[in-house]
């Protein structure tokens, strides 16, 4: 298979921005996973409610909504501008912001469930022990839910591979700067004999994400068996 510049550009942005994506999103959807699993607090269901809200909205509002808020002009995309330089709108960086925001639900809703599995009489019995809360989370509950990390993670990184919606309406389909795999491939199939470079791509595609999935099952089969022994 014969590849393009721009073709092998693409597919280099999309694994940057999916890894990009899902590592950023591992400490807050950890933090979130924690509040919604462990606490019961006023505004809980709302706090659930807008964790899930991206798999719910066209992903077009959700893309609408990032660059009313992290575009140049956005409340929070000016600040972050003035204060520390950073710009998310029609840059990898706002595609990366994307591709995070549409994946943490289901970042956050994998690390919950294996939260949830978690048998507090372990967590319980570290503390009766003198060990304090911050260290017999590190010590006791992250490994056991070490699976579920990486499986959120993963989840969060298949779908920031196959992000179209909001990404293309935040940042656009810049050739080199925001064009990932998906607009590539798209893009492909808009022109009059663009169908064999659209299935090289999404070949590409479908490797990568499939090598993700198996890294996954192979890292988690083995921290499991660690914890058995």
């Amino acid at each position: 298979m014969q590849f393009s510049a721009d073709d092998i550009t693409a597919i280099g942005l999309t694994v940057k921005v999916a890894l990009v994506a899902a590592v950023l999103s591992l400490p807050p959807g950890l933090l979130v996973a924690w509040l919604l699993s462990r606490k019961r607090f006023f505004g809980r269901g709302l706090l659930d409610g807008i964790v899930h809200l991206p798999l719910i909205m066209p992903p077009v509002v959700t893309g609408y909504l990032l660059l009313i808020l992290f575009g140049r002009k956005g409340v929070i995309g000016a600040a972050l501008e003035r204060w520390f330089g950073l710009v998310f709108a029609f840059r990898w960086t706002g595609a990366a912001l994307a591709a995070a925001v549409m994946g943490f639900p289901l970042m956050v809703r994998a690390i919950r469930l294996s939260l949830d599995g978690v048998d507090r009489k372990l967590e319980t019995a570290a503390g009766t022990l003198g060990a304090p809360p911050v260290l017999v989370f590190f010590t006791v509950t992250l490994p056991l839910i070490l699976p579920g990390l990486i499986a959120g993670t993963v989840l969060s990184f298949a779908k920031a591979m196959g992000e179209f919606g909001a990404t293309i309406t935040f940042v656009s389909n810049i050739p080199g700067e925001t064009q990932t795999l998906s607009m590539a491939i798209y893009n492909y199939t808009q022109v009059p004999g663009g169908d064999q470079a659209a299935l090289r791509l999404t070949l590409v595609s479908v490797a990568i994400s499939l090598l993700a999935l198996l890294a996954s099952e192979l890292l988690a089969r083995r921290m499991a068996l660690r914890l058995t022994r």
